[in-house]
């Protein structure tokens, strides 16, 4: 059996993927990156926003096409879209021969050899129950870095967000696991492991009755041949002593923190069902700068939220303005049926959420040219990503920068370097999101 496996939307269905790729490699399946040789096409789908609904549609229908123009024989599509709209696809999309729920990707290889077959299958396993970090795994980021899924779902009531009604409560995996998983990582060439989860600042609560992010750190920590440790998603209100003492006394842990506070309008932050104010956002921030100065921290903000006025953006936009953010992606409002926000009055335009979205991008370019303006000089520790084409230059990554959201860093060099090399650069220039640098 060729398998062709398409994985989208956020990192932690990358790691859903990775371990259903290795479930079907271990049972003798041969994966395919060339969609007219598979026979079986899985699609791993995402349905966070409208914009990742669509992507995900479209794909399944780009790819029911291979079963009349190439030799494919069936098609599976699991992940958040099949949980969410599981009825829709099986009534509306017949190309569909399996369907998966998001708690059921150990049932993957039973799907495939089940369609195989000509037989329909479908799994939806309940999505409270415990998770685990067992089985094998095949890495698609490249072997050098590794994204680390601490937890499973969320117990939040955010008003615009459906993830806790696809993935269930938060689960924390166990802290033994964690440390295992990433023991075999390492040792297969992984340098950076990058933690994440739908929040991982609540980690280990519910397996062990308090905040045990520090205690993971610590662990992790100990890996010999590791060199770094990020850490995304956490929540603002859940930012605690002890993981910022974690961070400090850990060397391995990136000074580095993806903080997503989504607005800093109180009465939009109320709205939206988010746990702290305008005041208690700056707070945090100042405190994250005190105790670790050469902190980046990163964040995520929606535009367009409904209800929210030209006065209440002009805030955010002063907001963004004066915190300085080392990192800032915004995303426009999506409504989704489901969620409290998809029926409150006074919806936005599209074409205003668009405008205040490029608004505060606009806004945040600035901020970022402003501070690599101040770079120059700095040496810092480089995780080489490849090679510029036809230039005597590489691209990198610093401890300020995660994969596939951040800037780079391009060194220029003579030298010859290998992806997931790890040198020291002295920066030598800024660009508007990037900056330039020499091996020292």
């Amino acid at each position: 059996m060729k398998l062709l496996f398409i994985s989208l939307g956020c990192d932690k269905n990358l790691v859903d993927s990775e371990y259903m790729i290795g479930s079907l490699v271990e049972n003798g399946v041969t994966i395919t990156d060339d969609e007219t040789l598979a026979d079986v096409i899985v699609v791993n789908s995402c349905c966070f926003i409208g914009d990742a609904k669509e992507e995900s549609i479209n794909t399944i229908l780009e790819m029911a096409r291979m079963k009349t123009e190439g030799r494919c024989r069936a098609l599976i599509v699991t992940g958040c879209l099949s949980q969410r709209y599981r009825r829709e696809i099986k009534e509306e999309l017949p190309e569909v021969d399996a369907i998966l729920g998001t708690a059921s990707a150990d049932r993957i290889y039973e799907a495939a050899a089940a369609v195989m077959e000509g037989k329909f299958y479908e799994s939806f396993a309940p999505t409270d129950g415990p998770v685990h970090a067992v089985g094998r795994r095949m890495l698609t980021t490249g072997g050098h870095y590794a994204y680390l899924k601490i937890a499973e779902g969320c117990s939040k009531s955010c008003t615009y967000c459906v993830i806790p009604s696809v993935r269930g409560p938060y689960r924390s995996v166990p802290l033994e696991e964690l440390v295992d998983s990433a023991r075999s990582l390492v040792k297969e060439g992984v340098k950076e492991l990058i933690l994440v989860a739908q929040e991982t600042t609540l980690y280990g609560r519910d397996l062990y009755g308090e905040k045990s992010l520090h205690r993971l750190l610590d662990a992790l920590n100990e890996i010999e041949g590791l060199f770094w440790i990020r850490i995304l998603y956490c929540y603002p209100e859940e930012i605690y002593e002890e993981l910022i003492d974690a961070m400090l006394r850990n060397k391995k842990v990136c000074h580095y923190l993806d903080m997503p506070v989504q607005h800093c309008s109180d009465d939009v932050l109320r709205r939206m069902g988010r746990r702290t104010t305008r005041k208690e956002l700056e707070r945090q921030l100042a405190r994250l700068r005190e105790r670790i100065p050469d902190i980046a921290v990163r964040t995520t903000l929606i535009a367009g939220f409904p209800g929210e006025t030209k006065e209440q953006h002009e805030e955010l936009m002063q907001f963004v303005n004066d915190m300085e953010f080392d990192r800032l992606g915004a995303f426009v409002y999506s409504p989704e049926e489901g969620t409290g926000a998809y029926a409150m009055p006074d919806q936005i335009a599209d074409e205003t959420k668009e405008e205040r979205r490029a608004a505060l991008m606009e806004l945040q370019e600035e901020v970022i040219f402003d501070k690599n303006e101040t770079m120059p000089g700095r040496e810092l520790f480089v995780l080489v990503e490849g090679k510029v084409a036809d230039e005597n230059a590489y691209i990198g990554r610093t401890y300020r920068d995660a994969p596939d959201v951040d800037g780079y860093i391009f060194i220029n060099t003579d030298e010859t370097l290998m992806t997931g090399d790890i040198v020291k650069v002295r920066v030598t220039g800024a660009l508007e999101y990037d900056l330039t640098g020499e091996i020292v």
